[in-house]
């Protein structure tokens, strides 16, 4: 059964490109996409989820101000951050704000798929 998905990133291109891999290689369905911090927070809180997807720079706020302001996970829900920025402070700020893990989406997708499927290995 497909991981539901929330996928919080603004680039039409990268969605596009992204959801269908998602899919395919790590069994996960997107079953809710945001370009905003405010449409993201709304999307989580309005859907049953296992895993959100979130970029860093969003079309207004930020991957930040959705991890800052997201409530307590519930047990079995984990937020990865994909960002064409994951240098070493700003990794250490995303899991200081409840980050499970990080991933450069230009050059680490293959260990982001990876990750999620091992993630999700028992489910």
């Amino acid at each position: 059964m497909p991981i539901a998905t929330i996928l919080i990133e603004d680039s039409p291109k990268i969605r596009e490109a992204l959801i269908p891999s998602m899919l395919e290689l790590a069994n996960l369905e997107v079953v809710a996409i945001a370009e905003t911090a405010e449409e993201g927070l709304r999307v989580l809180k309005a859907n049953t989820w296992r895993l959100a997807v979130v970029d860093l720079f969003l079309a207004e706020g930020s991957g930040m101000e959705v991890l800052r302001r997201l409530s307590p996970k519930s047990h079995g829900q984990f937020v990865v951050v994909l960002t064409n920025y994951p240098t070493g402070e700003i990794r250490n700020r995303c899991l200081a704000l409840g980050a499970t893990a990080i991933f450069d989406k230009s050059t680490e997708l293959d260990e982001f798929f990876v990750f999620c499927e091992k993630l999700f290995s028992d489910y």
